[in-house]
Protein backbone atom coordinates (compact mmCIF):
# COMPACT_ATOMS: atom_id res chain seq x y z
CA UNK A 1 0.00 0.00 0.00
CA UNK A 2 1.58 3.43 -0.80
CA UNK A 3 2.17 5.86 1.72
CA UNK A 4 -0.51 8.58 1.33
CA UNK A 5 -3.33 5.29 1.20
CA UNK A 6 -1.52 4.01 4.85
CA UNK A 7 -1.81 7.29 6.43
CA UNK A 8 -5.22 8.04 5.28
CA UNK A 9 -6.06 4.40 7.07
CA UNK A 10 -4.81 5.11 10.29
CA UNK A 11 -4.44 8.75 10.49
CA UNK A 12 -8.84 8.92 9.99
CA UNK A 13 -8.97 6.72 12.86
CA UNK A 14 -10.18 7.94 16.48
CA UNK A 15 -8.14 6.47 18.87
CA UNK A 16 -5.99 8.93 21.44
CA UNK A 17 -4.08 7.31 24.71
CA UNK A 18 -5.51 4.76 26.27
CA UNK A 19 -7.94 4.19 23.36
CA UNK A 20 -6.06 3.05 20.87
CA UNK A 21 -7.37 -0.57 19.40
CA UNK A 22 -8.81 0.84 16.34
CA UNK A 23 -5.05 2.03 15.06
CA UNK A 24 -3.89 -0.78 16.43
CA UNK A 25 -5.94 -3.39 14.59
CA UNK A 26 -5.58 -1.52 11.52
CA UNK A 27 -2.00 -0.89 12.15
CA UNK A 28 -1.62 -4.93 12.45
CA UNK A 29 -3.25 -5.59 9.29
CA UNK A 30 -0.91 -3.40 7.62
CA UNK A 31 1.80 -5.05 9.53
CA UNK A 32 1.29 -9.31 9.05
CA UNK A 33 2.51 -9.20 5.86
CA UNK A 34 6.12 -7.68 6.53
CA UNK A 35 6.70 -9.80 9.86
CA UNK A 36 6.98 -13.63 11.14
CA UNK A 37 5.02 -12.47 14.04
CA UNK A 38 2.40 -10.40 15.08
CA UNK A 39 1.03 -9.72 18.13
CA UNK A 40 -0.39 -7.34 20.97
CA UNK A 41 0.35 -7.15 24.81
CA UNK A 42 -1.60 -6.37 27.73
CA UNK A 43 -1.49 -2.55 27.46
CA UNK A 44 -2.47 -2.98 23.40
CA UNK A 45 1.02 -2.64 22.42
CA UNK A 46 1.35 -3.41 18.40
CA UNK A 47 4.92 -5.75 18.22
CA UNK A 48 5.75 -7.33 14.98
CA UNK A 49 8.98 -9.78 14.72
CA UNK A 50 11.95 -10.23 11.63
CA UNK A 51 13.40 -12.89 13.08
CA UNK A 52 17.55 -13.21 11.38
CA UNK A 53 17.52 -17.14 12.12
CA UNK A 54 21.41 -16.40 13.72
CA UNK A 55 21.90 -17.94 16.96
CA UNK A 56 22.11 -15.48 19.93
CA UNK A 57 21.32 -12.14 17.82
CA UNK A 58 21.08 -9.27 19.23
CA UNK A 59 17.66 -7.47 19.16
CA UNK A 60 16.80 -4.31 17.96
CA UNK A 61 14.03 -2.52 18.55
CA UNK A 62 12.19 0.46 16.50
CA UNK A 63 9.58 2.17 17.85
CA UNK A 64 6.49 4.91 16.65
CA UNK A 65 3.57 5.43 18.99
CA UNK A 66 0.41 4.56 17.57
CA UNK A 67 -2.26 6.84 20.31
CA UNK A 68 -3.24 10.63 19.50
CA UNK A 69 -3.80 13.45 21.89
CA UNK A 70 -7.62 13.73 22.84
CA UNK A 71 -10.52 14.46 25.20
CA UNK A 72 -12.35 12.26 27.58
CA UNK A 73 -16.10 13.42 28.64
CA UNK A 74 -15.91 14.24 32.40
CA UNK A 75 -19.72 15.20 33.01
CA UNK A 76 -22.87 16.51 31.26
CA UNK A 77 -24.71 19.75 32.08
CA UNK A 78 -27.92 20.77 30.49
CA UNK A 79 -26.87 18.13 27.27
CA UNK A 80 -23.58 19.76 26.63
CA UNK A 81 -20.22 17.44 27.61
CA UNK A 82 -17.61 18.41 29.67
CA UNK A 83 -14.67 16.91 29.53
CA UNK A 84 -11.03 17.24 29.96
CA UNK A 85 -7.44 16.55 28.21
CA UNK A 86 -6.10 13.18 27.20
CA UNK A 87 -2.26 14.29 26.38
CA UNK A 88 -1.30 17.96 25.30
CA UNK A 89 -3.96 19.68 24.00
CA UNK A 90 -3.77 23.13 23.16
CA UNK A 91 -6.55 24.61 25.17
CA UNK A 92 -6.83 27.86 22.55
CA UNK A 93 -7.59 25.17 19.66
CA UNK A 94 -11.04 24.45 21.21
CA UNK A 95 -13.42 27.20 20.87
CA UNK A 96 -16.04 26.44 17.73
CA UNK A 97 -13.87 23.18 17.19
CA UNK A 98 -15.46 20.26 15.60
CA UNK A 99 -15.08 17.17 17.34
CA UNK A 100 -16.24 13.59 17.13
CA UNK A 101 -17.38 11.77 20.51
CA UNK A 102 -16.51 7.89 20.17
CA UNK A 103 -19.57 6.59 21.18
CA UNK A 104 -21.27 3.76 18.97
CA UNK A 105 -22.01 5.36 16.49
CA UNK A 106 -20.04 8.22 16.67
CA UNK A 107 -21.64 11.44 17.51
CA UNK A 108 -20.55 15.11 15.97
CA UNK A 109 -20.16 17.40 18.25
CA UNK A 110 -18.84 21.33 18.58
CA UNK A 111 -17.17 23.29 21.13
CA UNK A 112 -19.72 25.87 22.46
CA UNK A 113 -18.38 29.69 23.04
CA UNK A 114 -19.57 32.80 23.13
CA UNK A 115 -19.44 35.20 20.45
CA UNK A 116 -17.27 38.34 20.51
CA UNK A 117 -19.90 40.65 21.26
CA UNK A 118 -20.55 39.46 24.29
CA UNK A 119 -17.01 38.85 26.11
CA UNK A 120 -16.15 41.67 28.13
CA UNK A 121 -12.71 43.22 26.25
CA UNK A 122 -10.04 41.50 28.47
CA UNK A 123 -11.47 37.82 27.99
CA UNK A 124 -11.06 38.59 23.97
CA UNK A 125 -7.64 37.66 23.54
CA UNK A 126 -7.32 34.73 25.98
CA UNK A 127 -7.66 31.04 25.62
CA UNK A 128 -10.95 29.54 27.99
CA UNK A 129 -10.52 27.78 31.00
CA UNK A 130 -11.29 24.45 30.58
CA UNK A 131 -13.61 24.16 33.52
CA UNK A 132 -15.59 26.49 31.99
CA UNK A 133 -16.00 25.00 27.80
CA UNK A 134 -18.39 22.45 26.83
CA UNK A 135 -18.87 20.98 23.98
CA UNK A 136 -22.41 20.80 22.29
CA UNK A 137 -23.78 17.52 20.91
CA UNK A 138 -27.17 18.51 20.14
CA UNK A 139 -28.91 16.24 22.90
CA UNK A 140 -30.89 16.84 25.61
CA UNK A 141 -29.33 16.03 29.19
CA UNK A 142 -31.98 12.85 29.41
CA UNK A 143 -30.58 12.04 25.73
CA UNK A 144 -26.84 12.79 26.58
CA UNK A 145 -26.99 10.65 29.93
CA UNK A 146 -28.28 8.15 27.87
CA UNK A 147 -25.77 7.84 24.80
CA UNK A 148 -22.24 9.39 26.25
CA UNK A 149 -20.77 7.64 29.12
CA UNK A 150 -18.88 9.41 31.16
CA UNK A 151 -15.12 8.59 30.26
CA UNK A 152 -16.13 8.57 26.46
CA UNK A 153 -13.13 9.35 24.62
CA UNK A 154 -13.21 12.50 22.21
CA UNK A 155 -10.85 13.48 19.10
CA UNK A 156 -10.48 16.33 16.85
CA UNK A 157 -13.06 15.74 13.60
CA UNK A 158 -10.67 15.65 10.74
CA UNK A 159 -9.74 13.85 7.36
CA UNK A 160 -6.54 13.40 5.76
CA UNK A 161 -6.02 14.98 2.61
CA UNK A 162 -3.24 16.13 0.31
CA UNK A 163 -1.71 19.51 1.14
CA UNK A 164 -0.11 20.71 -2.07
CA UNK A 165 1.38 18.36 -4.08
CA UNK A 166 4.20 16.44 -1.55
CA UNK A 167 2.43 17.09 2.25
CA UNK A 168 0.13 15.67 3.95
CA UNK A 169 -2.27 17.11 6.51
CA UNK A 170 -4.52 15.28 8.69
CA UNK A 171 -5.33 14.77 12.52
CA UNK A 172 -2.92 12.07 14.29
CA UNK A 173 0.46 12.63 11.80
CA UNK A 174 2.24 12.51 15.53
CA UNK A 175 3.13 9.48 15.65
CA UNK A 176 0.99 7.53 12.95
CA UNK A 177 3.24 8.98 10.01
CA UNK A 178 6.54 7.45 11.71
CA UNK A 179 4.53 4.65 11.90
CA UNK A 180 4.00 4.25 8.40
CA UNK A 181 7.95 5.00 7.86
CA UNK A 182 8.77 1.67 9.93
CA UNK A 183 6.27 0.19 7.50
CA UNK A 184 7.95 1.06 4.47
CA UNK A 185 11.47 0.25 6.76
CA UNK A 186 10.34 -3.20 6.71
CA UNK A 187 9.20 -3.36 2.98
CA UNK A 188 12.92 -2.18 2.12
CA UNK A 189 14.53 -4.65 3.98
CA UNK A 190 11.52 -7.25 2.49
CA UNK A 191 14.52 -9.25 0.89
CA UNK A 192 17.28 -8.62 2.60
CA UNK A 193 19.33 -11.08 5.46
CA UNK A 194 19.74 -9.34 8.78
CA UNK A 195 22.20 -10.47 11.40
CA UNK A 196 19.86 -8.50 14.01
CA UNK A 197 16.56 -9.83 15.32
CA UNK A 198 13.82 -6.84 14.33
CA UNK A 199 11.01 -5.98 16.12
CA UNK A 200 8.56 -3.29 15.19
CA UNK A 201 6.61 -1.44 18.43
CA UNK A 202 3.44 0.56 17.81
CA UNK A 203 3.37 1.66 21.09
CA UNK A 204 0.11 2.90 23.29
CA UNK A 205 0.10 5.46 26.13
CA UNK A 206 3.19 7.59 24.59
CA UNK A 207 0.85 11.24 25.07
CA UNK A 208 -0.01 10.31 28.62
CA UNK A 209 3.52 9.31 30.06
CA UNK A 210 5.11 6.43 27.35
CA UNK A 211 3.16 3.43 29.89
CA UNK A 212 3.43 1.47 26.52
CA UNK A 213 7.23 1.61 25.50
CA UNK A 214 7.98 1.62 28.86
CA UNK A 215 6.17 -2.27 29.24
CA UNK A 216 7.20 -3.45 25.99
CA UNK A 217 10.46 -2.78 26.47
CA UNK A 218 10.79 -4.94 29.81
CA UNK A 219 9.54 -7.65 27.97
CA UNK A 220 11.60 -7.82 24.70
CA UNK A 221 14.38 -6.45 26.11
CA UNK A 222 16.00 -4.63 23.34
CA UNK A 223 19.65 -4.68 23.08
CA UNK A 224 19.31 -1.42 20.69
CA UNK A 225 16.04 1.01 20.04
CA UNK A 226 15.31 3.75 17.57
CA UNK A 227 12.80 5.68 18.71
CA UNK A 228 10.75 7.90 15.23
CA UNK A 229 8.62 10.04 16.65
CA UNK A 230 8.06 14.03 15.61
CA UNK A 231 9.79 17.17 16.17
CA UNK A 232 8.66 21.01 14.72
CA UNK A 233 8.41 21.33 10.72
CA UNK A 234 9.93 24.68 9.89
CA UNK A 235 7.13 27.60 9.35
CA UNK A 236 7.89 31.49 9.00
CA UNK A 237 6.95 32.00 12.59
CA UNK A 238 8.61 29.69 14.05
CA UNK A 239 12.25 29.82 15.76
CA UNK A 240 14.76 28.18 13.51
CA UNK A 241 16.94 26.70 16.62
CA UNK A 242 13.99 24.86 17.62
CA UNK A 243 12.15 23.74 14.07
CA UNK A 244 13.65 21.52 10.85
CA UNK A 245 12.92 22.17 7.27
CA UNK A 246 9.90 19.84 5.75
CA UNK A 247 11.98 17.73 2.82
CA UNK A 248 15.02 18.10 4.79
CA UNK A 249 15.06 15.04 5.69
CA UNK A 250 14.70 13.54 9.11
CA UNK A 251 16.55 14.80 12.36
CA UNK A 252 19.02 12.78 14.16
CA UNK A 253 18.57 12.92 17.69
CA UNK A 254 22.30 14.50 19.77
CA UNK A 255 21.91 14.29 23.39
CA UNK A 256 21.77 12.39 26.18
CA UNK A 257 19.13 10.53 25.02
CA UNK A 258 21.06 9.24 22.40
CA UNK A 259 24.08 6.65 22.11
CA UNK A 260 26.91 8.74 20.91
CA UNK A 261 27.98 5.51 18.50
CA UNK A 262 24.35 4.96 17.10
CA UNK A 263 24.10 9.00 16.41
CA UNK A 264 27.53 8.57 14.10
CA UNK A 265 26.12 5.33 12.71
CA UNK A 266 23.36 7.00 11.89
CA UNK A 267 24.87 10.02 10.25
CA UNK A 268 27.36 7.81 8.66
CA UNK A 269 24.61 5.65 6.96
CA UNK A 270 22.93 8.81 5.56
CA UNK A 271 26.05 9.98 4.21
CA UNK A 272 26.90 6.75 2.50
CA UNK A 273 23.12 6.35 1.15
CA UNK A 274 22.75 10.62 -0.02
CA UNK A 275 20.20 10.52 2.44
CA UNK A 276 19.37 14.20 3.07
CA UNK A 277 19.38 14.64 7.24
CA UNK A 278 19.06 16.89 9.86
CA UNK A 279 21.13 17.56 13.07
CA UNK A 280 18.61 18.14 16.37
CA UNK A 281 20.20 18.90 19.73
CA UNK A 282 18.58 17.42 22.55
CA UNK A 283 20.16 19.07 25.59
CA UNK A 284 17.49 17.01 27.93
CA UNK A 285 14.87 14.86 27.78
CA UNK A 286 13.59 13.98 24.20
CA UNK A 287 9.91 14.17 24.90
CA UNK A 288 9.63 10.83 23.57
CA UNK A 289 9.54 7.00 24.21
CA UNK A 290 13.09 6.74 23.75
CA UNK A 291 13.77 8.99 26.96
CA UNK A 292 12.24 5.46 29.24
CA UNK A 293 13.16 2.88 26.78
CA UNK A 294 17.00 3.44 27.71
CA UNK A 295 16.87 2.85 30.96
CA UNK A 296 14.53 -0.17 31.02
CA UNK A 297 16.14 -3.34 32.16
CA UNK A 298 19.52 -2.68 32.58
CA UNK A 299 19.57 -0.14 29.97
CA UNK A 300 18.98 -0.06 25.85
CA UNK A 301 21.44 2.22 23.71
CA UNK A 302 19.11 4.24 21.97
CA UNK A 303 18.82 6.90 19.54
CA UNK A 304 15.90 8.98 18.53
CA UNK A 305 14.77 9.68 14.86
CA UNK A 306 12.57 12.52 14.55
CA UNK A 307 9.84 13.80 11.15
CA UNK A 308 9.57 17.42 10.83
CA UNK A 309 6.05 17.94 11.53
CA UNK A 310 3.98 21.18 11.18
CA UNK A 311 1.56 22.55 13.79
CA UNK A 312 1.73 20.00 16.53
CA UNK A 313 -1.08 18.68 18.47
CA UNK A 314 -3.60 20.03 16.14
CA UNK A 315 -6.35 18.09 13.97
CA UNK A 316 -4.37 19.56 11.00
CA UNK A 317 -0.90 18.49 11.68
CA UNK A 318 1.40 18.40 8.40
CA UNK A 319 4.38 16.06 7.38
CA UNK A 320 6.00 15.88 4.07
CA UNK A 321 5.88 12.39 2.04
CA UNK A 322 9.91 12.72 1.08
CA UNK A 323 10.78 12.75 5.00
CA UNK A 324 8.91 9.61 5.28
CA UNK A 325 10.75 7.80 2.37
CA UNK A 326 13.81 9.28 3.97
CA UNK A 327 13.38 8.05 7.34
CA UNK A 328 12.53 4.36 6.05
CA UNK A 329 15.32 4.39 4.07
CA UNK A 330 17.84 5.46 7.02
CA UNK A 331 16.23 3.07 9.35
CA UNK A 332 16.35 0.19 6.33
CA UNK A 333 20.52 1.15 5.91
CA UNK A 334 21.27 1.59 9.74
CA UNK A 335 19.45 -1.86 10.54
CA UNK A 336 21.95 -3.77 7.67
CA UNK A 337 25.03 -5.25 9.13
CA UNK A 338 23.70 -3.98 12.55
CA UNK A 339 24.92 -7.49 14.39
CA UNK A 340 28.00 -7.34 12.46
CA UNK A 341 28.91 -3.51 12.93
CA UNK A 342 27.32 -2.52 16.10
CA UNK A 343 29.01 -0.25 18.38
CA UNK A 344 30.10 -0.59 22.15
CA UNK A 345 28.17 -1.33 25.04
CA UNK A 346 28.00 2.49 26.23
Amino acid sequence: METEAILKRLCDLGAPAGFERPAVEAARELLEPLADEVYTDRLGNLIGVRRCGKPDAKRLLLDAHLDEVGLVVTGIKDGFLHFNTLGGVDQRMLPDRELTVLTDPPLLGVVACLPPHVLPPEDRDKAPDLDDVYLDVGLTQEEAERRVPIGTPIVFRAETFRLGERQMCGKAMDDRACFAALLRTLELLKDKELDVDLYVLGSTREETGGEGAQVAAQVLRPDYCVAVDVTFGRTPDSPRTESFVMGGGPCVGMGPNCARWMVRRLLDKAKEAGIQVQKEVMEGSSGTNGWDIQVTNEGVATAILSIPEKYMHTPVEVVKLSDIESTARLLAAFVLDLGKEGGPKW
